[in-house]
């Protein structure tokens, strides 16, 4: 592999950790990122089981993980007087070891700069797949041949776009929206819900979470202010402290919308481009993106690794390897869940959290799609 050169898309948790292998096996490699600076913030994403663990500390970076923890909380679910109604544990929600998606992309981000290119503001056009390699065109940077290209760029992927077809092939919307909005707000960690339709707050100054049940929408993603009018319409008449949240978007500076979504494509590779994370196995707000990406990019890499070069075999090995253990993707829809259709929805949703057997039953399910893959030592 030494000299082999890959372009990554997507800075976000897949890219720079795929890329962190691919350097240490001696690629050259550059990471392409429409985003003009690394992300912070956002919301909290979480890592479990012995398959993660055993990830994060081949990366020599599980002791980092640890230090940066928000040590996940209980979310208390509230009615619209503040009464609590049940409570969803934070080993639930959190996982093992819960830490803020902005704090884990710097940590990668650190561990890679210094041996990768990191192109911000940027972006792919095109894509050209040759014998000899992949011929890529950019937003603003001079076209360049690569030996191979990596899609690591979320649910909208561009690459996914470029290579496989258009996203409406490949990304199957399930019925609800979701946004995560920097409002500033104080409180408690609670979940309040009318039928289709949730408000949850992160805890002091933590982000809000909205969720609600629509359909599919025409708008900017890019234009907060275009979100931010899609959110009040599907709040208005809202009860609890809505009106309250609603008011605030006026200020809101970080504000981020989309739909709740699945990726379903055929193949994880195509030629000399393959699909990592989200863009290929995704699902908005499953509870395992995180955790997929991060493995993912450790069995991509050591596949390429161990084919010596030989992108087919690799791609196809990854794929063997990989198919199965991404099925947790392809497991429910976190709409419904999170923003129950009816009241005697929301009512059984909460008994399930009051149901001590019930709730070990929910915990031993996301333990054993956590853990579901033998891997392999590549180093």
């Amino acid at each position: 592999m030494k000299n082999t050169t890959v372009l990554v898309s997507g800075a976000g948790i897949a890219g720079p950790a795929l890329a962190f292998w691919l350097a240490r096996y001696g690629c050259t490699v550059t990471v392409v990122e429409r985003a003009p600076a690394l992300r912070t913030g956002g919301q909290a994403v979480d890592f479990k089981g012995e398959t993660h663990r055993t990830v994060l500390s081949r990366m020599g970076i599980l002791d980092d993980v640890r230090a940066l923890q928000t040590g996940g909380h209980d979310q208390t679910i509230i009615d619209a007087a503040g009464r609590p109604l049940a409570v969803i544990p934070g080993e639930f929600s959190g996982g093992e070891l819960e830490i803020r998606r902005g704090d884990l992309t710097g940590l990668l981000y650190e561990r890679t700069a210094n041996d990768c290119e990191y192109l911000f503001g940027d972006s792919v056009t095109s894509l050209t797949d040759t014998p000899g390699g992949v011929h890529v065109t950019f937003a603003g940077a001079a076209p360049r041949t690569f030996d191979l290209v990596i899609g690591a760029d979320g649910m909208h992927s561009n690459v996914r776009r470029l290579a496989f077809g258009p996203e409406r092939d490949h990304l199957r919307f399930l019925g609800h929206y979701y946004a995560l909005v920097e409002l500033g707000v104080d409180g408690d960690a609670v979940m309040y819900n009318e039928p289709g339709r949730m408000a949850a707050l992160g805890g002091p100054k933590g982000p809000v979470l909205f969720v609600f049940a629509s359909p599919e929408l025409r708008y900017d993603r890019y234009d907060p202010e275009a979100q931010k009018d899609v959110l009040r319409a599907a709040y208005r008449g809202g009860s609890w402290r809505i009106p309250e949240l609603m008011a605030r978007l006026d200020d809101a500076t970080d504000v981020y919308l989309d739909s709740i979504s699945r990726t379903e494509v055929p193949a994880y590779a195509k030629g000399r481009v393959a699909l990592l994370g989200d863009s290929a196995y995704g699902n908005t707000l499953g509870g395992f993106g995180t955790g997929l990406a991060i493995v993912g990019a450790y069995v991509l890499a050591g596949e390429l690794r161990a084919a010596a070069g030989d992108h087919r075999a690799a791609f196809a090995a990854y794929e063997s390897a990989f198919r199965g253990y991404a099925k947790v993707a392809r497991q429910g829809t976190a709409g419904p869940f999170l923003a129950p259709g009816s009241r005697p929805r929301m009512a059984m949703r909460n008994w399930m959290f009051r149901s001590p057997w019930m709730l070990r039953l929910l915990l031993k399910a996301t333990d054993k799609f956590a853990t579901g893959i033998d891997l392999k030592d590549y180093r």
